[in-house]
């Protein structure tokens, strides 16, 4: 088991145990790295705007934000956003492109491999 810190939060030492036990089984290094930014104080979490989103992917890209989305910008087209936590206007946003946010979990029993899915950040 990783060195959790002061993680008081349950919910999120179990997404980090469940990550690294991930990572090991499918030999995905994306799961560990992702564990590890969860891991990070609040404050030093990423936080990414949906501009930057529509930015950095194309049409059916996999995102991964471990941190929260933003509401700010606008998405024109249609991604899979997986993050720890959403603002109302983000995924208000992502659905009207057409895309689906989810949680980390949903992207990890969708996407065991972790194949394609980019860390934005």
């Amino acid at each position: 088991m990783r060195n959790l810190g002061k993680k008081t939060n349950l919910v999120l030492r179990e997404l980090v145990e469940t990550l690294h036990k991930y990572s090991r089984e499918n030999k995905a290094e994306i799961w560990s790295t992702v564990a590890e930014e969860l891991l990070k104080p609040s404050s030093k979490r990423r936080a990414v705007n949906v501009s930057k989103i529509n930015r950095y992917t194309n049409p059916g890209d996999w995102v991964i934000v471990p941190g929260k989305v933003l509401g700010a910008g606008n998405l024109d087209h249609s991604v899979v956003v997986a993050a720890l936590s959403f603002s109302k206007t983000a995924l208000d946003k992502i659905q009207r492109a057409g895309g689906r946010a989810i949680s980390i979990l949903e992207l990890l029993r969708e996407n065991p491999k972790g194949s394609n899915v980019k860390i934005m950040g």
